[in-house]
């Protein structure tokens, strides 16, 4: 019974945002991608950046130990947006952005510049499934925060972080995950998912990513679960970590 409620509550939210689908095939979503999208999050990365501040100092606190023989960091960030996690990254390190969305790029350059601790290297339109341009092995570290929720095929997202990724480099994920099945919140999560899904920009908050990162291949996994107290519910359940080549 309690299935077939949620099934049909869902149902009603997809219809309710029916008129936003057919907006978005009449050419709005384009819009909205490239344009609108971008200065959104760009916005709401400040706040989020706030309130999980504390999580990414620890998440990227042995970053640099990851350095090359010389002493350089060569890092990678899969899905890079606005640049959010640049001011946490070790001083010195060379980085590589790719995000699919062109439209991020005036954000991403604005962050740059004030984070002249690090160095720029290159801006790539990549999706992450499909990092053409980036060598085998040419990275110390992988970053990939806010981003497997998003992606067609997480899976071959780290698949191609291994890829890129040498021996013994390591992959840094910050992602909000699927509450547990019997909470509140994995009811509001199911329920509202295609509206948060569409205003998202394909966010879905019903993965159980950490099974994704469990199965990659990876030789190590550190991973936490961790409740975000201070962000909407929707989003409240996350993991973060990094895992070892």
């Amino acid at each position: 019974m309690r299935a077939c409620c949620l099934k049909l509550c869902r149902l009603l939210v997809v219809v309710v945002t029916l008129p936003l689908s057919l907006l978005g095939m009449a050419g709005f979503g384009a819009l909205y991608h490239r344009r609108l999208f971008p200065l959104l999050a760009d916005t709401i990365t400040v706040s989020y950046n706030d309130k999980v501040h504390k999580l990414k100092r620890e998440l990227f606190r042995n970053a640099a130990t990851f350095a090359d023989s010389s002493g350089t960091l060569r890092l990678l960030e899969i899905g890079c947006g606005s640049g959010a996690n640049f001011r946490f990254y070790p001083d010195g390190c060379t980085v590589t952005c790719t995000d699919p969305n062109p439209g991020f790029e005036r954000y991403l350059r604005r962050n740059m510049d004030a984070n002249k601790h690090v160095t720029f290297e290159r801006f790539l339109v990549l999706s992450g499934e499909e990092l053409r341009g980036v060598r085998d092995e040419s990275v110390d570290v992988v970053v990939c925060t806010l981003v497997l929720c998003s992606v067609r095929n997480a899976r071959e997202v780290l698949r191609e972080a291994r890829r890129v990724l040498r021996k013994g480099g390591a992959f840094y994920f910050l992602e909000h995950v699927v509450s547990d099945s019997a909470s509140w919140i994995y009811v509001c999560q199911f329920i509202f998912e295609p509206l948060w899904c569409f205003l998202g920009d394909g966010c879905k908050v019903t993965k159980a990513t950490w099974k994704d990162l469990e199965s990659a291949g990876f030789s190590q996994l550190h991973i936490r679960h961790v409740d975000v107290l201070e962000v909407s519910p929707m989003i409240r359940p996350h993991i973060l970590g990094y895992s070892i080549k």
